[in-house]
Parts: C-alpha cells; structure tokens; sequence
C-alpha cells in the first residue's frame, strides 16, 4: 500500500496559482490544469450535483452516476474527451488492483465464517457465558467480532435473530439488546479494514493499512461503548417495545444467510436444555443441531488478519530502518492482500473441517461470495477513477490550495464533505469514495499517521444522519417493527452518534499528531 509523502511540497503553476498533483507511483508529479480556476470549479461541483441527482431522483445505479459524473468533470474542466476517458480508466483500474482482490477474499472468508458456523459458535459462545446486565456489553462484542471480516447488510441479517431471541428469553428490553449490537457493526464498517469503504478510502488517499486498521480500532472502543451501551439505556426509555414475532428459532430460509449452511450441517438428534442468563433454564429440547468449528477456532480466524497487518505496522513504526529475514517476513505476512488471503485459505480448512463441510459445500459457500459484491467494486472502481479525473484536471490542486488557504482543518472538511455525500445519496460507500476522491490531493502532504486520520474522518462522515434515502434504515425498521419515528429515535440518532464521537475522536488524535 502506497504511503502518501510527508517532505516538500508539490509544484505550483505559475499561470494559474495552483497546487497541481497527480498520484502516480506513490509520488507526485506536475499536472497543467485544464482550464481556469472558475471553470474547474463550476465543473466539480456540477458534477458532484449530478452524480447526488442521479442517485438520488432518478434512481441510478451508483456506478453509473459516477462514471458520468466523473467524465462530465473531466470533459467540463477542459481536458479533451480522449484524455477524460482514459484518466477514469487509469483510476479505475489502479483502485480495483489495491482494493478489488482485498474485498473479494474478504467477502470470501465472510461466507465462509457464516457457512461454515463460525459466525454461529462465536455468537452462542459468548451470549451463554454472558449475566443479565453483561448482555448489552456482550452484544457490541457479537456486532464488533461479526463486524470485522463482514459486509454491513450481511452482519445485520445474521445478528437480528440473534437480537430477537436474547430479548424474548433475557426479559431485557430489545434495544438495550439491539442498538449495542447495531453500534458494533456500523462502527467496524466505518472505521476499520477490510470493510470497502475504508479500503477505498485508504488506498486513494495514499495511507498505510496498519496504521489506519490500528487507529481504527482505537477509534472504535470509546465510539462502541457511548454509542451502544450507554446510549441504549436511552434509546429503551424512548422507544418500548416488545421483540418482535419474527424467529421462532435462528432465522429461516431467505431471511438468515447461514441457514442453508446450517441445514447441510446438521448431525444426529441430541437433546438440550437452553441455558440463558442468570442461570435461567426456559425448556429443553431435542435437536439436531448443525455442526460447527470451535469458539477458539472461530475466534483465531476472525483474529488472524488483524493481528498480522497491525504487527506489521508496529514493526513499521517501532523499527522503520530495521532489515534481515525477520522484517521481510513480517512485511510480507502483513501485507493486506497475504493477510487477508490467509485468513481465508484458514477458513477455507479449519472451518470447513470443524463444520463438516465437504470440498462441494466449500467451493459452493466461495462462489455464493463473488456475486453480492459486484455492485459494491463497480462502485468503488469508478469512484477511482472519479478521484483521478479530479487530479488530472488539477482541481485536486484547487480543492488542496483552498483548504490549506483556510486554515479549517482537513479533518472536520473531510467529515463535512463525507457527510453531505452521505445525507444525499443514503449510501456509506459512495460517500466515502467520493469524499476521498475529493481529498486525495491534500493528502499528499499530510504524515501518514495524519493520513490515516483523514481515512478515519471520511469513515466518520460517511455514517452520519442515516435517514429515508438509507437501504439501512429501511432494513432496521422492518427487522425490529419500529415505526419510521421509532427508527429516527434509535437507529438514525446511534449513526448519528458513531459519526460524531468519531469525529470527536479523531481531532483529538490530531491534536498529538
């Protein structure tokens, strides 16, 4: 991964007064702007008006939107078609190369987590050892651990009966279980890799994966507790509700990603006595429960590529100019793409094993993977080439020129400029694609740990006011049968909260940087 340089400063155009920038090689390199400062500026912001109308009026796919937008800025701020078609092409393809294989080995070993029942091992495992007032800490737990290797929408079907049957057989009120659970999933896929959204965010800005993984998760502790657990003492006064009717017992068919897995797996009848908080016993019953690895396995696989990209970021930090077979082993095994390719070469044997899969059932639990995420690297494809456009027309220079003439910090106009992205289209993803698209010049002469906060203030803004345009808010309204105020009383008001606190956070941490 790229790391955004820290000495000097880019060259400056004589004719137009411009930072001119272009991001190649991990370097810079001069870039004549296409035209005079008002017409690069007219055509961004045309632009970005047209990619949020598109979304949002007239119902685009969002990888349409930002391909015309993207060679609308382009043609707009003077560079010839030809050029504008081949500077899209040229981010294009160097942000799927960066991000592309980490999301598909991630969004492998996620299927994999959930087929194999790993996913269902870590929740059981921690619930049952859980008190009655450990519950909500338990439950941000679940929702961070199964927020890791995850997708958003993933995660959230598999927690929500989860979330149900706790509250019915708890006597906890739903939200003090739900909005904990809910905070630890957004907060993972705002903050920390390999979650699209931050990959993109950091490969286009040009910062170092393991510092931003071990900010990340930094960021995320305080974020979690106040969002979750505290602020669901709140959110139960506010909206009382039974738990809904929805799962008799884990979700079924379509509306439970692991059922399937869970059927294949299924071994001989025993007889169980569900046990719950407290020592509370409500029946017992004769299954025939599916097989699945152990918690320790689950827990070692979710774990095992965190551990090895943040050890070699400490390496990086602690011994920058050390060498020898030790440091090339260590930069190899933390290199995100290896990383995340062991965790899944991992799964794919230790989970399978432990969940009685066959080599059938696992190729099948990869391929089922592929598919649901083509939408998702269309989106953060052309939300690359997006970025280069700006860079090559040199309004990057102008947008870096303004912010640092300001006197604003990058950080907050970051957050900003993800949020109002975020609030018009209703998506995380394109949010933080466009806004890193938009920041990636001023990058360039931040330190990479303050370029790692840059990523950490997009993924702060890019959740923020989830609202009627959100496929999310929709998904938690349905799942939890609130009404439309209900969700905006706790699932707007938590998304809320996780952008802020995690904005808060991170111009604390700038401060000391």
């Amino acid at each position: 991964m790229p790391h955004a340089p820290t000495g000097g400063t880019a060259p400056t155009d004589a004719l137009h007064g411009l930072t001119v920038l272009a991001a190649e090689g991990g370097g810079t390199q001069t870039v004549d702007p296409s035209g005079p400062i008002g017409q690069l500026i007219t055509a961004a912001l045309l632009g970005i008006v047209v990619i949020i109308v598109l979304i949002t009026w007239l119902k685009v796919h969002p990888f349409v939107a930002l391909t015309i937008g993207a060679l609308g800025v382009g043609i707009g701020a003077g560079l010839a078609p030809d050029a504008t078609v081949t500077s899209f092409g040229n981010g294009f393809g160097a942000t799927m190369t960066s991000v592309g294989i980490l999301v598909g080995l991630g969004s492998m070993f996620g299927r994999m987590l959930v087929d194999s029942g790993a996913a269902d091992r870590v929740v059981d495992t921690l619930v049952r050892r859980s008190s009655k007032a450990a519950l909500p800490w338990t439950m941000a737990l679940i929702g961070a651990l199964i927020g890791l290797p995850m997708f958003f929408e993933v995660g959230l079907v598999l927690l929500i009966p989860i979330i149900v049957l706790v509250a019915k057989r708890s006597e906890v009120p739903i939200m003090r279980i739900a909005v904990p659970a809910l905070v630890g999933l957004s907060t993972m896929h705002a903050f920390v890799p390999p979650h699209p959204g931050p990959l993109v965010a950091v490969s286009t800005v040009g910062a170092n994966l393991g510092t931003t993984l071990a900010f990340g998760i930094v960021l995320a502790i305080p974020v979690i507790i106040l969002a979750g657990p505290v602020f669901a003492r709140f959110a139960a006064r506010w909206v009382d509700i039974p738990a809904p009717d929805m799962f008799g017992s884990r979700g079924t068919g379509s509306s439970d990603p692991a059922h399937a897995g869970r059927e294949a797996r299924r071994g001989p009848a025993t007889q169980d006595t569900a046990s719950l908080p407290n020592g509370k016993s409500d029946f017992t019953r004769v299954i025939s429960e599916p097989r699945s690895p152990s918690f320790t396995v689950a827990l070692v696989g979710i774990l095992l590529p965190v551990v090895l990209m943040l050890a070699q970021a400490v390496r990086e930090a602690t011994a920058p100019d050390a060498s020898g077979g030790w440091v090339s082993l260590l930069d190899f095994l933390g290199s995100p793409m290896i990383a995340i390719g062991i965790a899944t070469v991992f799964a794919m044997v230790f989970f399978a094993i432990g969940g009685g899969m066959d080599r059938s059932a696992v190729a099948k639990s990869l391929e089922d993977a592929l598919p649901p995420i083509a939408g998702v690297l269309l989106i953060v494809g052309a939300g690359g080439g997006f970025k280069q456009v700006l860079i090559d027309t040199g309004i990057g220079g102008v947008i870096a020129d303004a912010v640092q003439e300001s006197g604003i910090s990058v950080l907050l106009v970051a957050w900003v400029v993800s949020a109002l992205v975020r609030v018009a289209t209703g998506s995380a993803t394109v949010a933080t694609v466009t806004a890193a698209g938009i920041m990636a010049p001023i990058a360039a002469d931040l330190s990479t740990p303050e370029t790692s906060l840059l990523v950490l203030a997009i993924g702060a803004g890019s959740v923020f006011l989830s609202h009627v345009n959100d496929a999310g808010f929709w998904l938690v309204k349905g799942y939890l049968g609130t009404t439309v105020g209900q969700t905006f009383k706790t699932w707007t008001v938590l998304e809320c909260l996780i952008s802020v606190i995690g904005l808060v956070g991170v111009l604390i941490a700038g401060v000391f940087l």
